[in-house]
């Protein structure tokens, strides 16, 4: 079983480099990869109220009968629930199913610029839970530089993490450079690029960092999958990622990336393939008159 180190956040809780990703996993299926994930070495879980799936990784970490101090779960407040009470409730609704008491970490799911007084209260919100004990680390989702800075000068209150898509097709360099400034963890969504290829109404399958030629000659050197070459990259970065899988061989190739390193030319190589382009949503025009969903109770 792997591993794997952990990153430090600038309140001294510990959150492990690598986790599992559970977005757009079925009920059945987050079971069982989240059973998967375990048996492999995995304990930060990242989930979120509009995943639909929060109970079933409750579910799974009931199964395996896994003590709470010894996961790391990460789960996020909808932005139809933003503002400083109904937050307060999404958090509740949110630990009812995961069966959780305590918190690891709490994030905004979306800045929503345009909806900006409901985020300012819904991080106060987060930042109460944090003072009661409730949650261990709070942070923000898709937030750019910009949006960081209005949401730390407003409140006062640094967000722990930024989770972001983040991958070699959009390294986010200058953000992550922000965040090293402010004492803030970069977290990747879509780490290995799968955003490239199933977003939008047209995904195109050659947008694949997986099928890049410097990719898959760095993964033929090494003898590793070109998956567990891109996760580490962002190992060498110092980025912690949620690579999503359902498969038990892919979970298990994905934790298993610290046997060996890169090279700062080959690091720069990947680098190089930073194209600037969002893939995913953006999250400037995110908001709940564009986004109508809302979560059950």
């Amino acid at each position: 079983m792997t591993q794997v180190p952990n990153i430090t956040l600038a309140n001294g809780v510990s959150m492990p480099a690598i986790g599992l990703g559970v977005y757009r996993s079925s009920a059945d299926e987050t079971v069982h990869a989240v059973s998967a994930a375990l048996d492999a070495g995995y304990r930060l879980f990242d989930t979120a109220a509009a995943y639909g799936n929060e109970a079933q990784v409750g579910e799974a970490l009931g199964r395996k009968h896994i003590a709470a101090a010894d996961v790391f779960v990460t789960t996020k407040l909808w932005i139809s629930d933003y503002g400083f009470d109904s937050a307060l409730h999404g958090f509740e609704r949110s630990m009812r199913k995961l069966k959780l008491e305590t918190l690891d970490l709490y994030l905004l799911h979306q800045p929503m610029p345009n909806e900006w007084e409901r985020t300012i209260a819904s991080w106060k919100a987060l930042a109460r839970l944090t003072a009661e004990g409730r949650v261990r680390a709070i942070g923000v989702s898709n937030f750019s530089t910009v949006l960081l800075q209005r949401l730390i000068d407003q409140t006062g209150v640094v967000p722990h993490v930024n989770q972001v898509e983040l991958h070699p097709f959009f390294a986010q360099a200058e953000l992550r450079a922000t965040h090293a400034r402010l004492g803030i963890a970069t977290q990747a969504w879509s780490p290995i690029g799968g955003v490239t290829r199933y977003w939008g109404d047209k995904p195109d399958p050659s947008r694949n960092p997986l099928t890049h030629e410097t990719v898959t000659a760095l993964a033929t050197k090494y003898g590793k999958s070109p998956a567990q070459i891109l996760l580490r990259w962002h190992m060498e970065h110092g980025i912690c990622a949620i690579p999503k899988s359902v498969t038990p061989s892919r979970i298990a190739e994905n934790i298993d990336v610290f046997d060996f390193s890169l090279e700062a030319g080959e690091i720069a190589a990947i680098d190089a393939l930073d194209s600037g382009v969002r893939s995913g949503p953006d999250p400037e025009t995110f908001d709940t008159t564009t986004i109508k969903r809302t979560i059950e109770d």
